[in-house]
């Protein structure tokens, strides 16, 4: 009795020295872990996203609204639906600008803000009536101050989802113009940041089978990438936002061809990022790319849906780290579940 009675004391001990000094460890590694991952998506409502890192040391986050134009700055991307939101611009009542608000971005060009976005006329709504827009804002804060309206992008054609690069001294408009029954991907220097230069140039039409749908063949959403070696890429959106095989497709030149010549590129036959079944990502599209804070790693932003056959409702904005070959090509890999951890951005 006496043996077992000291058996019963000695494990009791044995608990409460694990309760005391052992417990506390385990929460410590598991609180360590769970503050050193995050989950996707990082914003729930995320159609068309787009996030600017600015020397302030903010991420400056857009996705698509619809009837007007929000703004996120937070010093994380991966906590940005803590941050709230600020309205900097609504669609006016009637004008070639006053619906169908799509994939603003925003940039810091020479002292100044701005954003560039797609808009449609609500009275004469439809492809034929879309261009790009922008608006300038001077403060410091593109949060505060003044948006004022620039005006329409002159385009040769109708189309969607301006964006802009500056290389070697030299500022390039990207955007998807509609093209007979299909959307291309087009090119053109800029005189400053809301006019045009020069002739545009068609880099890529659609080709391949991932870009088609039955509805039409689109190639949309470019957006420059540079490489750590001598190349540099346009990842673009291939198919339809209603698609689940809604892709990004790539092209890619070398650092030193000339950038408005079509030759200049070559594009990838296959898609970069495309849906997972088995990860349960279906139509990851429509992209952006960020810096992490401290400058070592390359992240894509992008939207997906958590289903098949959504159409383009409950887009959903995630991120991934880009990894790069020996060859300097960029590794988009699998798109990732969104029970997955991932490894917060460098510096963050």
């Amino acid at each position: 009795m006496r043996a077992n009675s000291f058996s019963t004391k000695s494990k009791s001990f044995y608990y409460y020295l694990l309760m005391v000094y052992f417990l506390p460890c385990f929460a410590c590694f598991s609180q360590s872990e769970s503050s050193s991952t995050f989950t996707n998506p990082i914003l729930q409502d995320g159609a068309d996203p787009y996030a600017y890192y600015h020397t302030d040391n903010y991420y400056y986050y857009m996705a698509t609204r619809g009837n007007r134009i929000d703004l996120w700055k937070t010093k994380s991307l991966t906590t940005l639906a803590e941050a709230s939101p600020i309205t900097v611009w609504k669609a006016p009542a009637s004008g070639k600008n006053s619906c169908c608000i799509w994939a603003p971005e925003i940039h810091f060009i020479d002292g100044k803000w701005y954003i560039y976005y797609t808009a449609s006329d609500k009275d004469n709504e439809g492809d034929h009536s879309r261009y790009v827009f922008v608006l300038e804002n001077a403060s410091p804060d593109p949060t505060l101050g003044e948006w004022i309206d620039k005006g329409k992008i002159n385009t040769k054609y109708s189309g969607i989802d301006g964006s802009l690069f500056s290389y070697k001294g030299k500022r390039y408009f990207l955007y998807s113009p509609y093209i007979g029954n299909h959307s291309d991907i087009a090119i053109a220097e800029m005189k400053n940041p809301w006019t045009l230069k020069g002739e545009e140039t068609i880099l890529a039409s659609p080709e391949f089978d991932w870009e088609k749908t039955d509805d039409r063949s689109i190639l949309e959403g470019p957006m420059f990438l540079e490489g750590p070696k001598d190349k540099v890429f346009i990842v673009y959106s291939g198919g339809a936002c209603w698609d689940d095989n809604y892709s990004l497709g790539m092209l890619v030149a070398s650092k030193k061809g000339n950038f408005l010549k079509a030759s200049t590129w070559k594009k990838s036959p296959e898609p970069v990022l495309s849906m997972s079944e088995e990860n349960q990502v279906y139509g990851p599209g429509h992209h952006g790319f960020a810096k992490s804070p401290d400058g070592t790693e390359t992240w894509v932003i992008y939207h997906a849906k958590d289903k098949p056959g959504l159409g383009c409702a409950q887009r959903s904005s995630r991120m991934q780290v880009i990894n790069w070959d020996i060859k300097g090509m960029p590794v988009f890999g699998k798109p990732v579940n969104i029970n997955d951890p991932i490894k917060k951005p460098s510096g963050e």
